[in-house]
């Protein structure tokens, strides 16, 4: 039988932050994942270049029924500590825009950092183990696994949510959490695209699909995001869309200002008297790819030259394209969502320790709890803040 001080389950971000800085105060740590490689989803992270922490953090860039349960271990370990730890290995990283930090080689860099250090460290790490059982003693847990029983005395539960299965997501530490007294909050994908099903919109996105236009303010429930989006064929995407995924509930409508820098009430009937003989369909190209201006003209407009425009017409195109109001299908589901909203309600979780409150030295971290946070770094830098807290503490 295998004893540990500390047994986490998960070996993902938020996992080997908790087990580098445990290990690192001489603990006896063990890492379970019933993966066949570690830090999955840190490899495919960011296009493969893994965005890993933003150069703003802002309490604001987190979604959770308790706003406030963050901001202890955020503040306690921030994104400058974790460039420390990425500066002390020299990895090369870059901003790529609104202090988003990537790798400038891959991903793997940081994968690799957090497992020199857990190896430095002597934090064990046990792969293709899935755990069947896990039961209280008296002074910690024991864990019926594929490879055999584990005793523990601090157990530490960072397996993610419910994104992106093909990678090894389940529900697993959702059941934990149940079994030992915990809430949940629901569930749902997030920063996801979104589905498109209605007729010509559908027509709009498989015909686009692949085209994107930067810097589209999208707008819903009171929360806007300025952004490129991008068509796809079953809808829509983009770092505009996946951000305001997370604030859209089914049956709410997007709004989105494709033309943002434009006020084209009053722009248009410019254009008309500088270029009367210009079509619409022409202008639209200078403001869109060709395609796209050909194609919004026959769905939604009459291509006819701008002096022949008249008031009304003007402000349908204007109201179109500035405030393009649309109701999405649904979205792609866990399949593709970057991160799950939702999870283990952080009511009876320790802010300054990430213990559970009804069972002592049980711990939950990183995207099991309901803590999500926006697209460009945030979810990651959850990860390293509440695995270190907890590191300090198992």
């Amino acid at each position: 039988m295998l004893t540990a001080d500390v047994v986490i389950i998960g070996a993902g971000a938020a996992g080997l932050m908790c087990a580098l800085t445990a290990a690192q105060r001489g603990r006896k740590v063990l890492v379970i994942d019933h993966a066949n490689k570690a830090g999955k989803k840190i490899l495919m992270s960011g296009g493969g270049r893994c965005n890993f922490t933003n150069l703003d953090i802002q309490t604001s860039n987190f979604l959770s029924q308790n706003p406030h349960f963050c901001k202890s271990a955020l503040a306690r370990f921030t994104q400058w500590d974790f460039l420390e730890l990425v500066n002390r290995h020299h990895i090369e990283y870059h901003e790529k825009k609104l202090g988003q930090l990537f790798c400038t080689n891959k991903a793997s860099d940081i994968l690799q950092m957090l497992l020199d250090e857990c190896e430095q460290a002597n934090a064990q790490i046990q792969l293709k183990t899935s755990v069947q059982k896990i039961s209280p003693e008296t002074s910690g847990f024991m864990l019926e696994t594929s490879r055999g029983e584990v005793r523990c005395v601090s157990l530490v539960i960072a397996t993610g949510g419910l994104s992106i299965p093909t990678l090894g997501a389940t529900g697993f530490g959702y059941q934990v959490a149940q079994q030992f007294g915990h809430q949940l909050i629901p569930t749902r994908a997030a920063l996801v695209p979104f589905t498109i099903t209605d007729g010509k919109l559908k027509v709009l996105c498989e015909t686009l699909s692949g085209t994107s236009i930067q810097d589209c303010v999208v707008s819903c429930n009171h929360q806007s995001f300025c952004e490129d989006i991008l068509f796809t064929h079953r809808g829509l995407s983009g770092p505009a869309i996946l951000q305001i995924s997370s604030y859209w509930q089914t049956g709410d409508t997007l709004s989105i200002n494709l033309l943002p820098k434009f006020d084209l009430l009053s722009w248009l009937p410019e254009q008309q008297r500088l270029r009367p003989l210009t079509e619409l369909k022409t202008l639209l190209s200078e403001l869109f790819t060709k395609k796209m201006a050909t194609l919004i003209c026959d769905l939604w407009f009459t291509n006819k030259p701008l002096r022949q425009l008249t008031n009304t017409e003007i402000k349908q195109i204007a109201n179109k394209l500035n405030a393009w109001q649309l109701i999405p299908a649904g979205t792609e589901g866990y399949r593709t969502a970057e991160v799950t909203l939702g999870g283990v309600d952080t009511q009876n979780i320790s802010s300054k320790t990430m213990e559970s409150k009804l069972v002592k030295n049980l711990y939950f971290i990183g995207e099991v709890l309901d803590v999500s946070g926006q697209l460009g770094g945030f979810n990651f830098q959850w990860a390293w803040a509440s695995g270190h807290v907890a590191g300090n503490i198992v």
